[in-house]
Formats: structure tokens, sequence, C-alpha cells
């Protein structure tokens, strides 16, 4: 009974569930970004460099021919699939630089909060029948 005891307090902290909610949210963040790239970026590259990156590939065994779509010519061999590996690097680039900007915008949110000055904390109950004293003292004097 110890360890559920143990078990529960360890999942029911402040950094275990922040860590799941960041993974929950990053695995679809993820499935955004690769949309963004797959569906609205590598369409334009491959435009600019007529080329599907996707299925690019040069081939290992005889048994592959050129001009497959690469799912094809996997079934049927070995093949060097280097477009898809820039198409795995391209995603990462772009992926790094989005966080990058959330991370820059949040960082610029902290510095406005920071440069905001604080109003000076209210006087504390001694410290007004000090002040007080100080002043009925200083009429006496």
């Amino acid at each position: 009974m110890a360890i559920v005891k143990e078990f529960r307090e360890f999942a029911m902290r402040g950094n275990v569930v922040d860590l799941a909610v960041g993974v929950i949210i990053g695995a679809a963040f993820k499935s955004i970004v690769d949309s963004v790239v797959n569906d609205l970026i590598m369409p334009v590259v491959g435009i600019a460099f007529k080329a599907d990156f996707s299925n690019l590939y040069i081939p290992l065994s005889d048994k592959v021919t050129k001009g497959l779509a690469l799912a094809d010519a996997k079934k049927l061999g070995p093949v060097f699939a280097w477009g898809n590996f820039v198409t795995v690097v391209l995603n990462f680039v772009i992926l790094a630089f989005i966080v990058f900007l959330l991370v820059k915008g949040i960082n610029s949110l902290k510095k406005k909060e920071e440069e905001t000055p604080a109003a000076p904390p209210a006087p504390t109950k001694e410290e007004v029948l000090l002040t007080e004293i100080r002043d009925l003292l200083a009429k006496k004097a």
C-alpha cells in the first residue's frame, strides 16, 4: 500500500503533470508542423527543384527500377531514400525555427512584464507606527 501512495504522490506532482501536458501538446504540434511541411512547403520546394523529394531514391538492387514510388520500390528491394531524408531534415529545421519563434515571443512577453515596475509594497503596520512616532518626535524637537 505504501508504494501505491508514493506513486500517487509522484504522479500528482506539478512537474509530472506539466510534462504529460507538454508531451501531449508536442505530439499535436508535431502533426500540425508535419502537415505544414508536407502539404504546404514541400510542394513549393518540389516545384522549385522540379522534383518530389519524398520519392527520390537510389536503387540498391537490380530488382528495383527507377520511376517507381518510394513505397513500391521498397517492396522490391533496398533503396537509398535520400529524398525522404531531405524531407525529414527540412521538417526538423522548420520545426526548430517555429519553436525558436515561440520561445522568442514568450521571452519578449516576460521582458515586458519585468520592465513594468511593480507598485511599491504598502508599508506594514509597524512601519506606519514607527513613521508616526518619528513625525511626533520631530514636531516636539
